[in-house]
């Protein structure tokens, strides 16, 4: 069995699967990394604005106090700070069709944030223990804003679509020679080596460019970035020994991802000052 290289296929099938099923491929702001967008942003952003009410409907949330007003003013500040970015370099602002919102999920339990195609954001009480400043709130908010500017969801659709397409045509030619192996592999190891060896790794490549996107968002918003080292270590001193091997995971290792910070900050710092708007 021969072997190709991971990026190399994502690009060749992703881009190939452009001209067969649909448009396009677009690219991701600020990083110009090229990626297959089969599924219309629109149609995302609505299923995902249903299912944000959905969630809120169900969940216990905090509507008022401190917290809630940091989470916002962060917010506020994020969003006129990239509409901003973009509007200075001459460039389309991918947040213009946002509706932005903001919750406060009432979970100790739950050390997380997320942000729905649109700009909806949820922040959990249990995050809040970890990130203890406003700084270092930004830092996770503007992550999780940078899945929604760079599109990652309907991304993630779009390649898993062509996946499986790609599987099934090329299964008729193989005598079903990738469904058997998927399956034998999935049965002796509990393990599905599709998503091992694409989903999970195309999953830390967007989980990467978020980090880069929100520490430049965060700078941009007059932050100091400088804190988000010491909130990955502090996110690391909560998950030991409860981090799973990176191969089986979706996100880097709070290692890689400290690594990471510790080689953008300056030059973030000097390319994305505070923008005034």
């Amino acid at each position: 069995m021969y072997s190709i290289n991971r990026r190399k296929f994502l690009g060749l099938f992703g881009c190939s699967c452009c001209s067969v099923l649909l448009p396009s491929c677009s690219t991701v702001p600020i990083t110009e990394r090229k990626q297959l967008s089969i599924i219309p942003e629109a149609k995302i952003n609505q299923q995902a604005a249903a299912a944000y009410e959905q969630f809120r409907n169900k969940s216990k949330l905090i509507t008022k106090g401190s917290q809630i007003k940091e989470i916002r003013d962060i917010g506020k500040k994020m969003e006129k700070a990239v509409s901003a970015f973009f509007l200075k370099e001459g460039k389309e602002d991918p947040t213009q069709n946002f509706g932005w919102d903001y919750i406060l999920v009432d979970n100790d339990k739950v050390i997380n944030a997320w942000c729905m195609p649109g700009g909806k954001i949820a922040v959990y009480t249990g995050l809040l223990k970890i990130t203890k400043n406003i700084n270092a709130l930004s830092i996770v908010m503007g992550h999780e804003i940078a899945h929604a500017v760079a599109r990652h969801s309907a991304e993630r659709a779009s390649q898993a679509m062509t996946i499986n397409l790609g599987t099934s045509i090329a299964d008729i030619f193989l005598g079903g020679a990738i469904n058997r192996t998927r399956n034998t592999v999935g049965q002796n190891t509990g393990m599905d080596i599709f998503k091992l060896g694409i989903m999970n790794p195309f999953g830390r490549k967007q989980e990467t460019e978020a980090d880069y996107l929100g520490l430049i968002f965060s700078s941009l918003s007059g932050y100091d970035i400088r804190e988000s080292v010491k909130l990955w270590e502090r996110m690391a001193d909560n998950k030991k020994g409860k981090e799973p091997p990176v191969f089986l995971s979706t996100h880097p290792s709070s290692k890689k991802r400290i690594e990471n910070l510790n080689n953008w900050i300056s030059e973030v710092i000097i390319k994305y000052p505070p923008i005034k708007v």
